[in-house]
């Protein structure tokens, strides 16, 4: 990894309601600049980044579906240069169908 790349660590959560259910039932994806990356309820997907502006989305599908795109939310952040990191949270609602809350990203030198 270069000196101007930055990692982007996308915490993804689901609701606690309905956590069970999507840990069973569906998997989440996490969209940077409009690439798709696997990602795991509850876990951290780290993703390279050059420094500037991007945008971030989160989704969900249910296990065997490959285009569905549940719950989507985006939001543009920056990577500032000189940060080694940001970590950012997507978090779904109780109901399937309220979209992810992505959270301010945290940049961490």
């Amino acid at each position: 990894m270069s000196d101007a790349t930055v990692v982007v660590a996308v915490r993804v959560r689901p609701s606690p309601v309905a956590a069970w259910f999507h840990h069973l039932l569906t998997h989440p994806v996490v969209e940077v600049d409009g690439r798709a990356y696997a990602s795991s309820w509850g876990g951290t997907r780290e993703i390279p980044v050059a420094p500037g502006p991007h945008r971030i989305g989160a989704y969900f599908r249910y296990r065997g579906q490959r285009r569905a795109r549940l719950a989507e939310s985006s939001r543009e952040f920056t990577a500032e240069r000189g940060a080694r990191r940001v970590d950012i949270t997507a978090r779904l609602g109780a109901l399937n169908r309220t979209p992810f809350r992505i959270g301010d990203p945290v940049a961490r030198v």
